[in-house]
């Protein structure tokens, strides 16, 4: 294993590391930048997303192009719900706003599975998209990574 292709932290994961392979996951997204992202992933890493199937960093950052297309304002928060060996389980939620200015919630959990390497290989989302009005909305800090001091999903008890 090349220091180039490995991703840190590697498993087996302990919570520490869990934590914190959640976190770089998802300020990776909050980034919005399908490059960046689709590097965390194997060449050949499978992905169930709702109801797409997607199989290697091509397709993924296909995906993420489309995705962040539609999804304007996106911005997320994972937690871990648990980890044994190479796999992370998260539950999410991400706010974002269509078109027209309508904002939703996205609900989501998200099984992973890591190469040596601390690459994801398999990914499985479950999502679902709830309207919310703009005065519900509960991720508001600019663009990009959540800061560090913003809380949590379950501080924000959601």
């Amino acid at each position: 294993m090349s220091a180039q292709s490995a991703k840190p932290p590697l498993p087996p994961f302990t919570k520490e590391t869990a934590i914190q392979k959640a976190r770089m996951a998802e300020d990776a997204w909050n980034s919005r930048d399908p490059h960046k992202v689709s590097l965390a992933y194997t060449e050949d890493s499978y992905w169930r997303n709702r109801s797409e199937f997607i199989l290697g960093r091509d397709e993924i950052k296909a995906f993420l192009q489309r995705k962040w297309a539609k999804e304007n304002g996106y911005r997320l928060i994972k937690e871990v719900w648990a980890w044994h060996d190479n796999r992370i389980a998260v539950r999410f939620q991400y706010e974002w706003h269509d078109e027209s200015g309508k904002w939703y919630r996205a609900y989501g959990n998200e099984n992973w599975e890591f190469s040596e390497q601390g690459l994801m290989c398999r990914r499985e989302a479950s999502i679902n998209d709830v309207a919310i009005d703009d005065q519900d909305r509960k991720f508001l800090w600019p663009q990009g990574p959540r800061p560090q001091d913003h809380p949590g999903l379950t501080e924000l008890g959601l």
